[in-house]
């Protein structure tokens, strides 16, 4: 009975101009012959656009690093080659400590507030900013050692995070899991660097720089699989395609940490 009114009610409205009645729940469902796509074209279609907006954001971040990369990398090369600089910047230490509050400032602004580093252009003015100044302070650390020690750790740099970088991309173990781990890792650097700042006054235990450096350059290299992971979204972790900058700083910030501990450990200091 029910069914025979609902195809005379159809037949009246297909003579007129009214609307459709909705369809009942077995006919969107069976057998993938009603109104409704149950072929998967849909859901194939959405995650096609979600794979160009992660490859899109994936090319933004590079493009943005690289020019990061170039920036610091020629300053620290006119820091190293240039020696009146290099005695200038070591008798004006006061220009390293307003390059710290600055490169601070920028680094907390972007990485803590959202609305600085989503909005444009004060994204890539701020980011900018903490770009130069981390430059700067890396380029008078790479004063204090000769050129050939700067240019050995900057291939050994480059030799290190392209490895670490092609292992994030081909691996199947999920580094952004591992935050138990860092913690560790990031106590243990911590309590080494107090130890390090009370030790060092006194002229004790000269290996205990290098311990602190090679902690250093490995925490940061597992700090760079880790932000690598977060930029391909792959894993339980991912950063939103809306956070390029924060992307980008991190992976950025890692590279120099890396140059800077790798520098530490082998680098020869400048006579």
């Amino acid at each position: 009975m029910t069914q025979g009114k609902i195809l005379e009610v159809n037949k009246l409205n297909e003579g007129s101009s009214l609307p459709q009645p909705p369809p009942s729940y077995e006919e969107a469902t069976a057998g993938g012959s009603g109104i409704y796509p149950v072929d998967g074209e849909s859901c194939t279609k959405f995650s096609f656009d979600d794979l160009n907006v992660r490859r899109t954001f994936i090319r933004k971040v590079y493009a943005i690093l690289a020019l990061q990369l170039s920036v610091t990398l020629a300053i620290v090369s006119i820091f190293t080659f240039c020696e009146p600089l290099k005695d200038y910047v070591q008798s004006n230490p006061g220009w390293y400590w307003a390059g710290y509050a600055v490169f601070m400032t920028t680094l907390v602004t972007l990485s803590c507030f959202p609305g600085p580093r989503r909005r444009f252009p004060w994204n890539l003015i701020l980011l900018a900013i903490f770009t130069l100044s981390l430059s700067y302070m890396t380029g008078m650390l790479s004063s204090y050692y000769n050129t050939t020690s700067v240019m050995m750790c900057l291939g050994i740099t480059v030799l290190v995070c392209f490895s670490v970088s092609v292992f994030s991309f081909q691996t199947k173990i999920d580094m952004t899991s591992c935050q138990g781990v860092m913690l560790i890792i990031c106590t243990s650097f911590f309590i080494c660097g107090i130890l390090l700042a009370l030790i060092i006054p006194l002229g004790c235990v000269p290996w205990m720089h290098a311990v602190f450096a090679v902690l250093g350059a490995i925490m940061f290299s597992m700090f760079l699989a880790i932000d690598t992971q977060l930029l391909m979204g792959k894993k339980r972790e991912s950063i939103s395609p809306e956070d390029y900058i924060y992307a980008t700083l991190n992976i950025y910030l890692d590279i120099v940490y890396i140059f800077s501990f790798i520098l530490q450990i082998f680098g020869k200091n400048r006579l």
